[in-house]
């Protein structure tokens, strides 16, 4: 039994190996692009008036939920959450 199960055990191991390493490449390149696209995005404690000023209207506004109101604005992009009326977080689509 041992015998049988030891070359299957073996090829799954080896067919894992390339998948990890390539999933390991695509986070890694996402997160450099994300960090070189940040200064185009708002900055945590910009107000609302400011991002509308800065970025225009966006396309479409979620509406506050919870407490504290958590608003989410979309961009063509990025998309802006706000606490409040100051941003929070700014994140890549």
């Amino acid at each position: 039994m041992v015998r049988r199960l030891l070359p299957v055990l073996s090829i799954a191991a080896a067919l894992a190996l390339p998948v990890t390493a390539s999933a390991d490449t695509l986070l890694i390149e996402g997160l450099r692009a994300a960090a070189a696209s940040a200064s185009d995005r708002p900055k945590r404690g910009m107000t609302m008036d400011r991002v509308a000023a800065t970025w225009g209207e966006p396309a479409t506004r979620g509406g506050p939920v919870g407490d504290p109101p958590i608003s989410r604005w979309e961009y063509d992009g990025f998309v802006v959450f706000f606490e409040y009326s100051h941003v929070i977080h700014a994140v890549q689509n």
